[in-house]
């Protein structure tokens, strides 16, 4: 019996949030990286360089994230009050849940 030929279903990246620890789709959460430049940002495209933690599209997890050390665990670095200044800041424009 011959396979069905016909276009292969698109892979879908795993993510999962480092708040809630459910898995989504890589695309779904937001990818906040520690540079090579040790400098901490949210990254939009999903692409820079750098090591990266996932935390979904929340004001809830993102505040589970930012408090303690969670976030800077994942990324293996000090947050600064700076850092957690700009990232509060953009959780502060999410929704409160989904």
């Amino acid at each position: 019996m011959a396979k069905a030929k016909g276009p292969r279903p698109k892979h879908v990246p795993i993510r999962t949030c480092i708040a809630c620890r459910q898995e989504a789709g890589k695309r779904e959460l937001v990818r906040v990286v520690r540079t090579p430049s040790g400098s901490v940002q949210v990254d939009p495209t999903g692409k820079l360089a750098g090591r990266g933690a996932y935390i979904c599209r929340t004001r809830a997890c993102w505040e589970q994230a930012l408090q303690g050390q969670r976030l800077g665990g994942a990324l293996k670095t000090t947050l600064t009050a700076e850092n957690l200044a700009e990232l509060r800041a953009y959780a502060a424009a999410l929704p409160e849940s989904i």
